[in-house]
């Protein structure tokens, strides 16, 4: 085997030369994992504010949906009644009429 093999196997010991690129190769890859998982904590921060964003407005949807819907039952159930109110004095009036 020559010298310009990089092994790590003690039987075959490194040259300098291969030793230091070894060690910077190494380093530089170490630097650039580093970089990257900081990227993705950086970006792992973002996402999980916007989610918590996200979960925040949809609370705030379900909650106005809540209300709206009822609001609208409400209105439904009073314009029900407002209803019967009227068509009931109607009937009557009208049938009292055809029987007499």
């Amino acid at each position: 085997m020559g010298s310009d093999h990089v092994c790590l196997s003690p039987r075959f010991p490194l040259s300098q030369a291969s030793s230091q690129q070894l060690k910077f190769t190494t380093s530089d890859s170490c630097d650039r994992i580093k970089d990257e998982f900081q990227f993705l904590q950086a970006q792992y921060h973002s996402l999980k504010l916007e989610c918590d964003k996200l979960a925040s407005e949809k609370s705030e949807m379900q909650r106005h949906y809540i209300m709206y819907y009822e609001m609208s039952y409400g209105l439904n159930i009073e314009m029900h009644k407002q209803f019967t109110n009227w068509i009931s004095p109607n009937i009557c009036e009208k049938g009292s009429a055809f029987f007499w």
